[in-house]
């Protein structure tokens, strides 16, 4: 749809379409952006280079939390990286248009950190040693392109571990009783079945 009204390479048609501007977010209070501009993306390379790792890491995340917990580690940690990347911009006084689901993406590898190495470094086909790896060369990667939000990367990466560490049973919270307890178990023992 953005593409069809504009270009999706051009700023100003992105921040008309919810992009994330700090000036908009911060002196308009157009809080909004922090979750529209995860689902806009600057071109098509942009959008498939995330789904793409999305698919796989998304995936897996989603089958140990569970859903509504891998929503919230997804869109909590996506906005919460936009949020980082506002405040940054406002220290340093560069302000630039940001879009894309890559904190929110960074925020999926956090959270499948944090379920690998609380599963004693491995969990289906992840190690915590390739997801260390993934980390460091996609932030690597951004580091040496122009144009990237790093913050919001390395932002949504450490809010990703943090709210999967929260969000998961049997982690720093009391013991689950009821319907929520199948989470438990999966969480823990993630080759069982959630039912």
């Amino acid at each position: 749809m953005v593409e069809i009204t504009g270009s999706w390479e051009n700023t100003d048609h992105m921040l008309r379409c919810g992009a994330a501007g700090t000036l908009d977010i911060w002196e308009n209070h157009e809080y909004y952006r922090l979750f529209t501009a995860m689902f806009l993306h600057f071109g098509l390379q942009h959008l498939g280079n995330n789904m793409l790792v999305l698919l796989f890491i998304g995936d897996c995340l989603e089958r140990n939390l569970g859903k509504i917990r891998y929503g919230l580690v997804y869109i909590l940690g996506g906005a919460g990286a936009n949020l980082i990347s506002v405040f940054q911009e406002i220290h340093t006084h560069v302000y630039v248009v940001s879009a894309g689901a890559s904190g929110g993406v960074f925020a999926a590898i956090g959270g499948l950190l944090y379920i690998v190495i609380r599963n004693k470094g491995h969990i289906e086909n992840f190690t915590s040693r390739q997801l260390f790896i993934l980390a460091f060369l996609s932030l690597y990667h951004g580091m040496a392109s122009k144009g990237v939000n790093n913050t919001a990367h390395l932002g949504g990466l450490i809010l990703g571990f943090v709210l999967a560490f929260l969000l998961c049973p049997g982690g720093p919270r009391k013991k689950l009783s009821g319907d929520r307890k199948r989470y438990n178990k999966s969480c823990l023992f993630p080759g069982r079945s959630n039912k």
